[in-house]
């Protein structure tokens, strides 16, 4: 991954998941008109937010509407609260800008994690780990997506499956999505990989329409590759690949 300047050119991805500040949105919303690139490429990470929030949304039980009008008599109402006088109101666009939990605040984190305060008080310790779970998910996530570096390219595997790719040099990350992906078969998994110069390295597995974020290091990598192994993956690719999608320049 080669690095990028910092300009306006780089504020496609915060602006697609609205987490720029009134002064930086309404001058990328000046420059869009002027810049096709750059619309396209909000177009995308737009795209790109729509298709995570997708991949990590629930819906909720046909029991959830009844349990949670059965638990609202044991909720005590809480007292109003009084914002504390800011005193630093110029660095607020900075810090909501980079605070991670604001990067898919929108799109990824009402869809996944809408009913998981519920179903903690109903379902016990299980659900609350499985919600610290997906809250790092998505903080990880959201931190790539929200860098000011990301840069983001869309493919489609051989079997039909649409994917994304955003990186991030900064951070010497990478996050993968994919949606429309035939199920693999009993045994068989997906593989994800990196290619180093011609050296297929191993990125992580998935099974499902979803999001991971690519282990490894994505530094130097040219593209990504997707292939179709034995449960559990492989050291070295066995099968052709069903994409291999040149990485974000």
């Amino acid at each position: 991954m080669k690095h990028h300047a910092t300009d306006t050119h780089t504020l496609a991805a915060a602006y697609a998941l609205g987490a720029l500040d009134d002064a930086e949105r309404g001058d990328l919303e000046a420059h869009l008109q002027a810049c096709e690139a750059c619309r396209q490429e909000a177009a995308e990470f737009e795209a790109t937010a729509a298709r995570l929030a997708a991949a990590v949304s629930h819906t909720p039980p046909a029991t959830a509407k009844a349990q949670v009008m059965a638990a609202i008599d044991g909720v005590r109402q809480l007292p109003p609260r009084i914002p504390a006088p800011s005193t630093a109101p110029a660095v607020g666009g900075l810090l909501r800008r980079r605070a991670v939990s604001l990067a898919l605040a929108a799109s990824v984190a009402a869809a996944a994690l809408g009913g998981v305060a519920v179903w903690q008080t109903l379902h016990g310790q299980e659900l609350e780990q499985q919600a610290r779970q997906a809250q790092q998910q998505l903080d990880a996530v959201s931190s790539i997506l929200a860098a000011r570096d990301a840069r983001t390219v869309h493919g489609k595997a051989t079997n039909g499956a649409l994917t994304t790719v955003v990186t991030s040099e900064r951070q010497n990350k990478a996050v993968f999505t994919t949606t429309g992906l035939p199920a693999p078969g009993a045994g068989r998994t997906y593989q994800l990989w990196l290619d180093h110069d011609g050296t297929m390295r191993p990125a992580g597995l998935i099974d499902h329409d979803g999001t991971v974020i690519l282990t490894g290091n994505p530094a130097d990598a040219g593209a990504v590759g997707l292939t179709l192994e034995p449960a559990g993956g492989s050291p070295q690719p066995t099968t052709a690949p069903l994409l291999l999608m040149t990485l974000p320049a």
